[in-house]
């Protein structure tokens, strides 16, 4: 059927007609040189877009209309593969699935991380200033306990007793936590 601007088709009946006539060879086509199945819709889509819009394509006949839709077609796939060069594409399926692929990055569990570092920050500000030096160096900085008592010009068995005890303080403020949001 040759679509001439003449003819009484409205929009929708020719949008209808190009796809019915050439939409699966057109697909086929654009899949034989793109792999991403979305891609392929989207390039035979952006062909029949470009036949709506082409002022001389309703004038072809038949045999001319399709070679003119896998003209575009073949130049779609080119442009594409040109600008994927550039900008690599990468499946959502892909990003979707190693977006959260450690459980640590999931939205819920960075929450919860959240919390428990500021009811950390609550807890050790109770903490003396002295057993928050103690516990930063061995635990944010890693050093051993004579490290620590020389810096801080204690006894190695001082600063034993000392992370000792605050450990300790730290584990009954954190148990009793426990406590009160199981009876609440």
């Amino acid at each position: 059927m040759k679509l001439s601007p003449q003819s009484k088709v409205t929009d929708a009946a020719l949008i209808d007609e190009l796809y019915r006539q050439y939409a699966r060879n057109i697909l086929r086509l654009v899949r034989r040189q793109i792999n991403l199945l979305e891609d392929a819709e989207d390039i035979m889509l952006e062909v029949f877009i470009a036949a709506l819009q082409s002022e001389t394509f309703t004038k072809l006949n038949n045999n001319e209309q399709q070679a003119w839709l896998y003209r575009v077609a073949y130049n779609k796939c080119f442009d594409y593969h040109r600008t994927a060069t550039r900008r690599p594409v990468v499946p959502l399926d892909l990003v979707i699935t190693n977006l959260y692929a450690e459980d640590e990055y999931q939205p819920h569990n960075i929450a919860i991380q959240q919390e428990e570092y500021r009811v950390l920050q609550q807890h050790l500000s109770s903490l003396t200033d002295q057993q928050r030096e103690i516990l930063l160096c061995k635990f944010g900085q890693n050093m051993s306990s004579p490290e620590i008592a020389k810096r801080l010009n204690k006894s190695d068995g001082a600063v034993r007793m000392i992370l000792a005890r605050t450990i300790k303080l730290l584990r009954e403020i954190y148990t009793r936590d426990d406590e009160g949001r199981k009876r609440s």
